[in-house]
């Protein structure tokens, strides 16, 4: 029975996130990891791995649907997914070094994660003063010249970050690609970011499942919840204004973040 309503309160959760995700359109990463660590008390690499898994599969059906509608710059995303996947692989293995569950591995991964989550909160609450400044110098010639390189460096650092802490695919890397790409349109921004995050957040996954780092149930309980919550955001998301859901989230994250680095 406990397990049962366990799994009820983790749909629940899914469902919650789901809905906030469809709604800012922020990774659910930055939410659903700190919320299986703090509220449920579930092992940090436990918690990571199996979102990472569960932002793979909720984010392939964005991906079909931004590539229908030529949402997706694939250049962008191969350059991304150039330094982030052997980043990513690498990542996993210097965790499977470590000792499996320990309170070693706990704390690194809890403190990678509150970094991520005050780097996504800043990266929400600068976003547009960082796209004017990018517009101010998009056509300078140190701002295209590295451009395809450092677009590969802030993929491996996205590959490290993600694999140690599921954050970082969502908002961190649409705010960095404003500022890189600042010409692009922001709907392609978007569809590409989530393109890549698919990749990305599948081999970290796969790579934490092979060190024992995911929970099947738990994932097939959020996916219940999630799926048909991020439907119904997505839906409501006109209705409600974004100044006014951003600060908020913004807000959110640099709490949880605060807690998890001083726990």
């Amino acid at each position: 029975m406990l397990r049962r309503a366990m799994d009820w309160m983790y749909t629940l959760s899914g469902f919650v996130v789901g809905a906030i995700v469809g709604l800012t359109g922020v990774g659910g990463g930055s939410l659903m990891t700190p919320l299986l660590v703090l509220l449920f008390g579930i092992h940090p690499a436990t918690a990571v791995g199996t979102d990472l898994l569960y932002a793979a599969i909720t984010k392939a059906g964005g991906t079909v649907v931004h590539a229908r509608k030529g949402h997706i710059d694939w250049r962008v995303t191969r350059l991304l997914a150039g330094g982030s996947i052997p980043a990513a692989m690498l990542t996993i293995w210097v965790l499977s070094m470590l000792p499996k569950q320990s309170a070693h591995v706990s704390q690194i991964i809890s403190v990678s994660l509150g970094i991520a989550l005050l780097l996504t909160a800043a990266a929400i609450i600068f976003r547009q003063r960082l796209l004017q400044q990018a517009l101010a110098h998009a056509d300078d010639a140190a701002h295209t010249q590295y451009r395809g390189s450092i677009t590969v460096a802030v993929g491996a650092l996205l590959g490290i970050l993600v694999s140690i802490s599921s954050v970082g695919a969502g908002a961190l890397g649409v705010a960095v690609l404003f500022y890189l790409y600042p010409r692009l349109p922001a709907i392609r921004i978007v569809g590409s970011d989530v393109a890549h995050a698919v990749p990305l957040t599948l081999v970290a996954g796969l790579g934490h499942w092979l060190i024992g780092s995911v929970d099947w149930s738990l994932l097939g309980s959020l996916l219940l919840g999630s799926l048909p919550g991020i439907w119904l955001g997505s839906h409501a998301s006109a209705k409600v204004p974004d100044r006014i859901l951003r600060p908020i989230l913004a807000g959110m994250l640099l709490l949880i973040g605060g807690k998890l680095i001083a726990q």
